[in-house]
């Protein structure tokens, strides 16, 4: 199984890249995580309609490639569930159990199209405060590390 994190989004600061990279590489080869940015639409005198379309076209292509199609798609919305961290475990080992690759993905700073976020399988939220991206994509990565770790008795997580 796959964790593909898909983020829209420029360049990430080389500390968050380093950081996402450093979680990246711990997980187990049968639980991959591959984080892929897809560049934000440039604002100008566009409506935010075409802007959110142009982006969704981008996510998708990025969701679809190297993932198989029936990818389950799980939204980063600030209206989405929120979970701790035992309940995230809990969602991995079912999404892992389920067996299709898993797509998360973090909108640009307008956010995901209306038409995206409500097509996903899922929507959650990674705090009730709102995130720079580059933090949300380590905290993202941090906290799917996390989970993992709780699901495997390893002892990185403690309560």
């Amino acid at each position: 199984m796959k964790l593909v994190i898909v983020a829209v989004g420029q360049r990430m600061p080389e500390w968050a890249q380093t950081a996402c990279d450093d979680y990246a590489k711990r997980f187990p080869p049968e639980l991959r995580v591959d984080i892929r940015t897809v560049k934000t639409e440039p604002r100008g005198a566009k409506s935010q309609g075409t802007l959110l379309a142009a982006e969704r076209e981008r996510i998708e292509a990025a969701i679809h490639s190297g993932t198989n199609r029936g990818a389950r798609i799980v939204a980063l919305d600030e209206r989405g569930t929120a979970l701790t961290t035992l309940a995230l475990a809990a969602r991995l080992r079912d999404w892992q159990q389920g067996g299709d690759d898993v797509a998360l993905v973090i909108g640009g700073p307008d956010g995901l199209e209306p038409a995206l976020r409500q097509a996903a399988h899922e929507r959650i939220r990674l705090s009730d405060m709102t995130l720079p991206h580059a933090m949300a994509r380590v905290l993202l990565v941090e906290q799917l590390y996390r989970a993992w770790s709780v699901n495997a008795g390893h002892p990185y997580h403690r309560e």
